[in-house]
């Protein structure tokens, strides 16, 4: 059984409902599974350290995860078209996994999350990608042949999966969402056995 490494940074729970759905479409690919795991918060001032297990949700991500994975999806919300800042912070502390090659070929997709629709999500799907097309990652997308890709009122988009929290920034993704972020795990599950 190779893992899909699901890694989210979720403020108010949308990216983490997001990562439960590409999980399941991971599973639903022979001889994978879904890896679920988070960044932990950060902040410029600390009085207190962070405690070392997270109260609730997935364990927060540890380098074995990166190393034994078969492939990377990655989950952030939006923030000013951006990824937020824990994952950010993620990303900038990967340096010695950049020089010896570690996720060099190993297929990678991004996700996010936003309160309106024109939050900035595909930004913020386009600048995730940067830092893994350094890393060599061969970059996995949401194609056309998914019919829902075409007709959602809410998030998907080629660049990635997405959720649209609403005036009510519901957390909880919509049937196309849902649809897509499964999708979207499937994929990469099934380039990342064909890769190996």
């Amino acid at each position: 059984m190779a893992d899909i490494l699901v890694l989210y940074y979720s403020r108010n729970g949308a990216v983490a409902q997001l990562a439960r759905q590409i999980a399941r479409g991971i599973g639903e690919v022979d001889g994978m599974a879904a890896r679920l795991r988070c960044v932990p918060p950060v902040a410029a001032v600390t009085t207190t350290a962070a405690p070392p297990v997270p109260e609730d949700g997935a364990p927060y991500v540890e380098a074995r995860d990166l190393e034994e994975c078969a492939g990377l999806v990655v989950g952030s919300p939006t923030r000013f078209g951006n990824m937020a800042a824990p994952m950010k912070h993620w990303f900038d502390g990967l340096g010695a996994q950049w020089a010896s090659g570690l996720l060099v070929g190993k297929p990678a997709a991004v996700f996010t999350s936003s309160s309106t629709m024109h939050g900035g999500q595909e930004s913020t799907l386009l600048t995730m990608m940067v830092p893994l097309l350094h890393h060599g990652c061969v970059i996995v997308g949401i194609p056309f042949t998914e019919p829902r890709l075409s007709t959602t009122r809410t998030g998907g988009t080629p660049y990635g999966a997405s959720h649209v929290g609403g005036a009510e920034d519901d957390p909880r993704p919509s049937e196309d969402e849902a649809h897509l972020a499964r999708a979207l795990g499937r994929r990469v599950a099934t380039i990342a056995g064909k890769l190996a």
